[in-house]
């Protein structure tokens, strides 16, 4: 017979006999541990990282390269931000690239409109000197646009565009009284054989020899602007239809007399510093023109003002007046011609 208390014993109720003991001096009990155990378990479950699915696209050359379809959060993120290009907008770089690089297509005719008037040539016309603005117009590098009946349009005036063609054509050049204006468009469509060519021809030759004479005085053009001015502002004070100016032109720095006036021009004075100083002085005129060398005389510089002031549509009258009678030293006179001009505005 076994005591009570000895292994293999149980109590009354049928329990192990040691369990009152325990819980008498343990108060151990199973129970709260595996409770505990089942909610840890239960909250890892909940904060498990769901497994994603991420769908790669290659290029052509990738797909025999084998993928994932599942992937750990660091890796998905990293696939994530980094996504493959697709093999299609590839294809489409490629397409763009190739069609901004060919270049634009001519007809062999050309309509053209210039400024308004309508010409028609040919594509090698255009194209005969590599070297000028039409040949790089119509090179097919250049975008040109069209009017509304689909001439390329060209934004200059094209009165004198029928003589840049003609010269394309058959190297003819334009009559003397287009030349000039020829001359500037030749310029702008940057035709060198033609700008060489009318510099050959009168008027432009006859102007290349007038500035090499000009060009003896730099202050020339200055000059021009005084005379406009001034008879500009006269004519305003006085209300007037025209202005009279007293201009100074003088070929030969040097005084005279009325008795060496037969040697103006062969009589030359061997001066010194000081001496020099005595012989300087200012004429009371508006502008003065002189002193220079050359031949080209006083007379010849006289036409030029006339001329230029033309040209800028001033009405200009000359006339001498008299001489500066101004004394500088001992019988020594100034002597220079005074010139009145009159200076029509309307």
């Amino acid at each position: 017979m076994q005591q009570n208390g000895s292994p293999g014993s149980h109590g009354p109720d049928g329990s192990d006999g040691c369990t009152g003991e325990r819980q008498a001096g343990l108060s151990f009990s199973p129970l709260p541990a595996a409770t505990a155990r089942a909610r840890r378990f239960v909250q890892e479950r909940r904060t498990l990282p769901l497994p994603r699915v991420m769908v790669v696209f290659s290029a052509a050359g990738d797909t025999d390269k084998p993928a994932d379809a599942m992937s750990s959060s660091d890796s998905a993120e990293d696939d994530f931000r980094k996504p493959a290009p697709p093999a299609a907008n590839l294809n489409l770089g490629k397409a763009l690239r190739s069609s901004l690089n060919t270049s634009q297509e001519f007809p062999e005719v050309i309509p053209l409109n210039v400024g308004g008037t309508y010409f028609t040539t040919r594509l090698s016309t255009l194209r005969r000197y590599e070297d000028t603005m039409l040949a790089a117009m119509f090179s097919g590098r250049h975008y040109i646009p069209r009017d509304a009946e689909g001439r390329y349009f060209i934004d200059r005036d094209g009165a004198y565009f029928g003589d840049i063609l003609n010269f394309l054509r058959e190297g003819e050049l334009p009559h003397r009284e287009r030349v000039r204006a020829v001359h500037r468009e030749a310029q702008y469509y940057a035709i060198g054989p033609l700008l060489d060519s009318l510099e050959d021809t009168q008027p432009l030759t006859g102007e290349k020899v007038r500035q090499a004479f000009l060009d003896l005085l730099p202050y020339y053009k200055d000059n021009l602007e005084r005379i406009v001015e001034i008879a500009k502002l006269r004519a305003m004070q006085r209300k007037a239809r025209f202005a009279k100016l007293k201009i100074c032109v003088y070929k030969e720095e040097m005084p005279i007399t009325p008795y060496e006036r037969p040697l103006f021009n062969s009589l030359r004075f061997e001066r010194s510093d000081s001496e020099t100083k005595l012989f300087e002085h200012h004429c009371e005129v508006d502008v003065s023109f002189g002193p220079w060398e050359a031949v080209a005389d006083v007379y010849d510089l006289l036409h030029c003002i006339v001329s230029d002031l033309s040209e800028r549509g001033i009405t200009a009258d000359q006339q001498c007046i008299g001489v500066c009678d101004k004394h500088l030293i001992n019988h020594y006179y100034c002597k220079r011609p005074i010139y009145e001009f009159k200076i029509t505005w309307w």
